[in-house]
């Protein structure tokens, strides 16, 4: 199992279910934003050695998945960080670049009317965000600031959404953020030494909090979004709670439920000093008892989960 496929199989699971779906609901295409979490190959292609004409991957005649995501990436500009004195990789790929893609995507396929072609489409536009706060919190910024970030990564994702809206989108999912104080990589990097500060799973509360808040805003613009555009199928995609469903489930091994399969050290099989994929670093032997795949990313089987709960919601709700 790569790493590559954990990342980009929860995007790729939806996308077999919808088009499997389209019986009912004929969706032909997805159009996917975001960063790891559905990159299949992005970074690597927007590389040094990339050109400025960089295609996005993969491109399929039939049953389109045009996939943007590229890890890593924010959804505010790089600009945003740079004032508040916080180091972003240069790979960076926020939304705004992202968009600027699928315009000229959309320039190069589509030869007639935009929301003609956009018709039978689904769009994730997301999930991101999450790196915008990774760059705040592992960088040593305080929880308030990095609470006042929120209302801008949630007007950029809001102002996504608007634009594929605008050029033709009749079917557009918002996915919200996970619950990051159940993951490894902050799990290990901000312990807290009082058990009341922890869960009934052993997830840490004001990191899930956090995430509820964002979640919680990115809900009430995408309440706006439906009443700015009644013909559209705007829906938030559950990321929280789908998570939530995968920790809860009998399907995996309780004991392992916090830790890395990919990983080692610590309580919760995770070094940032030793990452998935260094030398020395293992892979425990049965990926499928395990939730958390390298301590920021999940299993194949985890997000063969979350797309179950995921699926129903989305498929409810859609434009058909």
């Amino acid at each position: 199992m790569s790493t590559t496929k954990a990342l980009s199989l929860l995007v790729f699971l939806l996308f077999v279910s919808l088009v499997h779906a389209s019986d009912q609901c004929p969706i032909n295409s997805i159009y996917q934003f975001g960063d790891s979490i559905a990159d299949t190959g992005n970074l690597i292609r927007n590389g040094p050695a990339s050109s400025p004409t960089l295609k996005p991957l993969p491109q399929r005649k039939h049953n389109v998945f045009v996939n943007f995501a590229v890890s890593g990436s924010t959804a505010l500009n790089s600009s945003f960080f740079a004032e508040r004195n916080l180091h972003v990789p240069a790979t960076n790929t926020p939304l705004s670049t992202q968009l600027a893609w699928f315009k000229s995507h959309l320039r190069s396929t589509c030869h007639g009317s935009s929301s003609d072609c956009l018709k039978q489409s689904l769009f994730m536009v997301g999930e991101i965000g999450g790196n915008d706060y990774n760059y705040g919190f592992f960088q040593g910024k305080p929880m308030e600031e990095i609470r006042s970030y929120i209302p801008h990564v949630v007007g950029a994702i809001t102002a996504a959404a608007r634009e594929v809206i605008r050029a033709g989108a009749v079917n557009v999912v918002v996915p919200g953020n996970f619950p990051v104080g159940c993951f490894p990589i902050y799990l290990t990097s901000f312990p807290v030494k009082d058990p009341k500060a922890y869960d009934d799973k052993g997830c840490l509360k004001h990191l899930n909090e956090f995430a509820m808040d964002h979640n919680n805003q990115l809900q009430g613009a995408i309440a706006s979004l439906r009443k700015e555009f009644p013909g559209v199928a705007i829906v938030y995609g559950d990321y929280y709670n789908a998570f939530q469903y995968v920790l809860r489930s009998e399907r995996f091994d309780k004991s392992v439920a916090l830790k890395s399969c990919c990983g080692i050290g610590g309580a919760y099989n995770y070094d940032g000093k030793r990452p998935c994929g260094a030398a020395g670093v293992p892979v425990c032997q049965n990926p499928n008892k395990f939730i958390s795949w390298d301590g920021v990313h999940l299993t194949q089987k985890a997000y063969r989960f979350m797309s179950n709960f995921l699926n129903y919601q989305i498929l409810s709700q859609i434009k058909c």
